[in-house]
């Protein structure tokens, strides 16, 4: 089973990056990239479709042969503002070049539709609560299953307020059933403020064969690769979230945990 937490390598530059090979899985790869202002990143998404999410600061971006302009205007993530993004379909070249410090993260996922390349957000993307009580949470949804403009990507962002739970009730989908249940891939991107928290995730099987618990730091980023997965938050400390996944089929469809039945 590879390390399903996976701290960042560094403070700038490429400071994540999960590809399906390593996570030993199929569908989902990953980066993060802090960038100085003047710095560029460029890939290429060969047989892959990829969504650029401006997770914080402001970047120019040329993709897919078009210059989308200066992509962002969250200068910190905690603004809970939406996101600017960019999609791009397989077989294409990108480069983002900094003009603020930002954090650029890189979601990508197998292609086969297509479909053009677009700008995503801010307009259309409205900051949703979630749950109640103490599992309330607040989702900006950049790329779920409503949309239908691209092939294999899950892409939404969650903003858990100090001392709350999150993806909770527990749940996986890790079985190829639709539509009971279907095979999704998932990593966690974690962003916690003030930035020295730290925050709790738990992936588990209902039998036991995968039980992790991890605590959280800063750009850490979690692997998912079957049973459930929920979130904490201590008190005191605000945890933000970016979620990609991706499987067989573009459809989020999950199964509770038996002991959280019923909890809503």
């Amino acid at each position: 089973m590879p390390q399903l937490l996976r701290r960042p390598f560094g403070t700038h530059g490429e400071v994540q990056r999960i590809t399906p090979a390593d996570a030993g899985w199929r569908y989902v790869g990953f980066s993060v990239h802090r960038l100085r202002p003047g710095e560029r990143v460029d890939g290429v998404t060969g047989d892959c479709e990829v969504i650029l999410v401006m997770v914080e600061g402001k970047a120019q971006i040329a993709g897919a042969e078009q210059d989308w302009g200066v992509l962002g205007d969250r200068m910190n993530v905690f603004e809970k503002t939406p996101p600017h993004c960019l999609y791009l379909p397989g077989g294409q070249d990108w480069v983002a070049e900094a003009v603020t410090d930002c954090t650029i993260a890189v979601c990508s996922a197998p292609a086969h539709g297509g479909h053009p390349a677009r700008r995503i957000g801010p307009d259309g993307i409205t900051l949703t609560a979630r749950g109640e009580g103490t599992n309330t949470r607040y989702i900006n949804n950049i790329a779920m299953e409503a949309e239908d403009w691209c092939d294999s990507l899950l892409v939404t962002e969650v903003f858990t307020p100090a001392g709350h739970w999150s993806s909770y009730p527990s749940h996986r989908h890790d079985e190829d059933d639709f539509p009971r249940i279907t095979y999704l891939e998932e990593t966690y991107y974690h962003r916690l403020n003030p930035a020295k928290g730290w925050a709790v995730q738990r992936v588990y099987t209902d039998d036991g064969s995968l039980d992790e618990v991890m605590a959280v730091r800063d750009h850490d980023v979690v692997l998912v690769p079957r049973g459930h997965h929920p979130c904490g938050a201590p008190y005191g400390f605000e945890l933000y979230y970016l979620n990609v996944m991706a499987g067989p089929r573009r459809s989020w469809r999950f199964v509770p945990a038996p002991e959280v039945e019923g909890i809503v």
